[in-house]
């Protein structure tokens, strides 16, 4: 199991990452927006570590950057600069670069150590932490991809005042996920989180390190997703299904924003399928729609949509969708499957 940091002292915590992997040459993966915010807090420490002599590799930033093209400009740049399976690979950067840099790593001559450095509220909670690395391929989100734990993986606060309120609510939603995982107390304290006025980032930091611990113990009890690591899976279903229509439409969305929209939808389902409160459900959804409006979906969209939901990954075949469900908060129900006509609803109840 990889080692997560909460850190305190980004540049200290580094070092002690850096020593512990082998590092004959040192590549650091960014895109172009984290290079010129995130990467000169902790450029100093990188030069002193290898004289000076690591090579930076920086790619376009965006969901659809995440491509079979932007790796193989990763794996390449690697190549011509000599990179060993003793090397190691720094991604510094939100949840696309840490899922395409684990996945350049993992799969280079068979792969080699990564560390993960994640600059977004989404990628610290959930892009970074517990192996799944991948591209977007064919329109689909994360088709290509493979489970490789980071040798480290570094949270600091520090790059958290640096992004707007709209990427701090597509992270949240991954939070808002695991409160719902785990019990009603962690649910009520996201669920009055104050967005409005100045953001207490102390209190956010706290809340993300009990956020990584719900992933952890998921992860550690099932790594590769055979049963229980499913539960991390709650909204995305039609959470994926509305991110692809997203892509396809030329609108993209941020993965959190259709992550809490499906997190509305799995819970109608969930109170259909399983008992679900409904006065949970009504204050969850309350929540998202405040904070995150809605997609411009509309009910001739809902075959694309089911369409869509096919190509799913959790799906054990092309005819049964599968979804993570909840009889309650922290009472997870994997391997749930729905009729058409209920994910039809559960998306009348998300549009209306």
């Amino acid at each position: 199991m990889q080692k997560v940091v909460i850190s305190k002292d980004i540049n200290a915590d580094l070092i002690d990452a850096f020593n512990t992997c082998e590092h004959d040459k040192t590549f650091i993966l960014c895109d172009e927006t984290t290079s010129r915010i995130c990467l000169p807090v902790i450029m100093e420490t990188i030069d002193r570590l290898t004289d000076g002599k690591s090579s930076l590799i920086v790619i376009p930033a965006g969901d659809d950057n995440k491509t079979l093209e932007s790796v193989a400009k990763v794996w390449e740049a690697m190549s011509n600069g000599g990179a060993t399976r003793h090397s190691l690979l720094i991604n510094v950067a939100g949840g696309m670069v840490t899922d395409l840099g684990g996945f350049a790593a993992a799969s280079f001559k068979r792969g080699i150590n990564f560390i993960n450095i994640p600059t977004t509220l989404l990628s610290q909670v959930d892009a970074s932490v517990g192996g799944k690395t991948g591209i977007n391929f064919c329109g689909y989100k994360n088709e290509i991809g493979a489970f490789c734990d980071a040798s480290t993986v570094i949270i600091s606060g520090e790059f958290l005042k640096s992004l707007d309120r709209e990427n701090l609510l597509s992270g949240y939603a991954e939070m808002l996920k695991h409160a719902l995982l785990k019990d009603r107390e962690m649910l009520a304290e996201h669920l009055c989180f104050d967005f409005d006025a100045a953001v207490d980032y102390g209190k956010l930091v706290e809340m993300v390190g009990e956020s990584i611990a719900v992933k952890q113990k998921v992860v550690e009890e099932d790594p590769h997703e055979k049963g229980l690591r499913k539960a991390l899976n709650l909204g995305h279903t039609f959470g994926h299904s509305f991110e692809s229509w997203a892509m396809r439409h030329n609108c993209p969305v941020l993965h959190g924003y259709a992550v809490a929209w499906g997190l509305i939808c799995e819970l109608y389902l969930s109170t259909l399928r399983c008992g679900f409160p409904t006065d949970t459900l009504h204050q969850v959804a309350s929540f998202i729609k405040e904070h995150y409006g809605k997609l411009a979906i509309t009910c001739d969209d809902y075959a694309e949509l089911v369409e869509l939901m096919t190509h799913d990954k959790k799906n054990s075949s092309s005819d049964n969708i599968n979804f993570t469900l909840l009889g309650g908060v922290g009472d997870i129900r994997i391997n749930q499957t729905a009729t058409k006509k209920e994910i039809e609803d559960a998306l009348d109840f998300y549009l209306f």
